[in-house]
């Protein structure tokens, strides 16, 4: 490796432990804001069942995440944000 790009990574690292200690700021910050479950299904005009069994989990998680008490990680998210971009074609696809 050379010298140069070693020393370059060193100071990242060393720049990452303080912003890590709260001794730095971080130079600038991402926030991913999740999304409205409830508005996504009234969008597409699905009731809490129907959504449910849509997105293949309980009416209870379906709950929870409209309630903010739980968020949609992974997977289900992604597949929020598909329903959200293209609902016809989610619906088409996913709707047994």
């Amino acid at each position: 490796m050379e010298q140069d790009l070693f020393n370059d990574l060193l100071q990242s690292l060393k720049e990452a432990k303080a912003i890590a200690h709260g001794e730095a700021q971080p130079s600038r910050r991402f926030t991913v804001a999740p999304p409205d479950v409830k508005a996504v299904r009234e969008q597409i005009g699905l009731s809490q069942s129907e959504f449910a069994r849509l997105m293949r989990v309980s009416v209870k998680t379906l709950q929870n995440w409209e309630q903010h008490r739980r968020n949609p990680t992974g997977p289900a998210a992604a597949l929020l944000k598909i329903v959200l971009t293209a609902p016809e074609i989610a619906l088409k696809t996913l709707h047994p």
